[in-house]
């Protein structure tokens, strides 16, 4: 025993989804595709920094593998905390998504459950961003597995080039 299995940080598994950049919402963009065969449950984590009126719609899509060749959306459950620190309320989206707030310094946290993934057909998951207003916002977004099954201690990623 190291100690350390009490730690959150020994919990959660981060992969880094998208790297932070300006202009990081432009167009469709497209998060790595994550393997959660070995997890519970995923959450993304969207931090936007500069670019107060820029806007995108965000989906999660599930696929049988990591090309992803075959995607469809499936529901998921955010939280927005677009004002202080303080979170808004958890709210559940239908496959259609949610369209991001025009503003800086906000986080959007994302979650999704493996099992109503499994339970279609679907292993792997990412996150799609459609821009509605066209105006540069600098964002990055993490994934967080959590919640191992089978005693996992790894997500498999896959980053798409």
């Amino acid at each position: 025993m190291t100690g350390n299995e009490g730690l959150l940080i020994e919990k959660l598994h981060f992969i880094k989804a998208l790297d932070p950049i300006a202009d990081a919402l432009a167009g469709t963009v497209r998060t790595d595709v994550v393997n959660l065969k070995e997890y519970g449950k995923l959450v993304f984590l969207i931090h936007k920094g500069v670019g107060a009126t820029g806007t995108s719609t965000i989906t999660i899509e599930g696929s049988d593998d990591n090309s992803p060749s075959n995607v469809t959306a499936v529901p998921f459950h955010y939280r927005a905390i677009t004002s202080t620190d303080v979170p808004g309320s958890v709210t559940a989206a239908t496959t259609a998504g949610f369209a991001l707030t025009a503003g800086s310094s906000q986080m959007y946290a994302i979650e999704v459950n493996a099992e109503d993934l499994i339970a279609s057909g679907y292993n792997y998951v990412s996150m799609k961003a459609v821009e509605v207003v066209n105006s540069p916002v600098l964002a990055g977004i993490l994934a967080m597995g959590a919640d191992p099954r089978y005693g996992a201690t790894s997500v498999e990623r896959t980053a798409l080039s």
